[in-house]
């Protein structure tokens, strides 16, 4: 059976939407300046309005569409009073915050007219149907069609090849998407960079130059990037460091001690510290 990659990777990385806004709207109102994480999901479903961004850019943006910003990108909505604009936002956490390899793959702002989606255009008539209603359990309905529309993204995304490298780049790469893979599936595997041209069916050389071209890092740091990260969910989770050193393929404690250090320029314990302080 073929190997869903991009399920594998929601399954250990999730995202979790929820909604905080649905209705109409007029105004100024600033999102993504409180120095949290979290990123934004708006589905604009009537009207117009100025999207103004943190670097001067002010841009008009026309329902129907949506506009994702994975990570805690700072942006302001301004509509006149004279407007009607009907909007629903919705708050997205990633799983292990800036570190999650699907939101840091992801655009750092995506315009998009919904029929675009079209694999999503039942899912879209669900939402703007919802959205409308008075009845029990629709914000918690809403919640869940957000995470949907969060995968059908994701699946525009790597169909279209609209990205130019990270992540989701490499899924949308028939041969690397086989490596990628097998690196998800066994992450405590010895890898080398012959191991993985095998796997990929290409020459180490080409292999190696084709892996850093496409996803932006060489095969041997981004295996190194994705057992951190795999680390610290683990970490999180509260396992001891002996067991995740062995579950993401290092010898010792102290053998992936020296990767946080000389990655995240702190320890494993003070990069814990540090996680508890964030979340209070």
């Amino acid at each position: 059976m073929e190997i869903d990659q991009l399920s594998s990777l929601l399954q250990g990385f999730n995202v979790r939407a929820g909604v905080f806004y649905n209705g109409s709207f007029c105004g100024i109102v600033n999102f993504g300046d409180d120095g949290k994480p979290d990123g934004h999901l708006h589905l604009l479903r009537a009207g117009t309005l100025q999207l103004h961004l943190a670097d001067g850019t002010v841009m008009r943006v026309e329902a129907p569409r949506l506009m994702c910003f994975p990570r805690g990108v700072a942006h302001r909505f301004h509509v006149d009073s004279s407007a009607e604009v009907e909007l629903t936002c919705a708050s997205l956490q990633f799983q292990g915050g800036a570190n999650n390899p699907i939101a840091q793959a992801m655009p750092e702002l995506l315009v998009l007219p919904v029929d675009e989606l079209v694999q999503a255009s039942a899912l879209l008539e669900w939402m703007f149907a919802e959205a409308v209603l008075s009845t029990e359990g629709r914000v918690a309905t809403l919640d869940r069609l957000f995470e949907l529309l969060i995968i059908q993204i994701l699946r525009h995304l790597i169909a279209q090849k609209k990205i130019q490298g990270g992540l989701l780049a490499g899924l949308s790469d028939a041969r690397l998407a086989r490596v990628l893979a097998a690196i998800y599936a066994h992450p405590e595997s010895p890898w080398t960079i012959e191991g993985m041209a095998l796997e990929a069916g290409m020459s180490r050389a080409r292999f190696a130059d084709h892996f850093r071209l496409t996803i932006g890092a060489t095969p041997l740091d981004y295996l190194t990037n994705w057992r951190l990260v795999l680390a610290q969910q683990q970490l999180l989770a509260g396992q001891p460091m002996k067991l995740v050193a062995g579950a993401v393929g290092y010898d010792s404690p102290s053998a992936l001690a020296r990767v946080f250090r000389r990655k995240l320029d702190c320890s494993p314990a003070e990069w814990l510290n540090q996680q508890r302080a964030a979340r209070g």
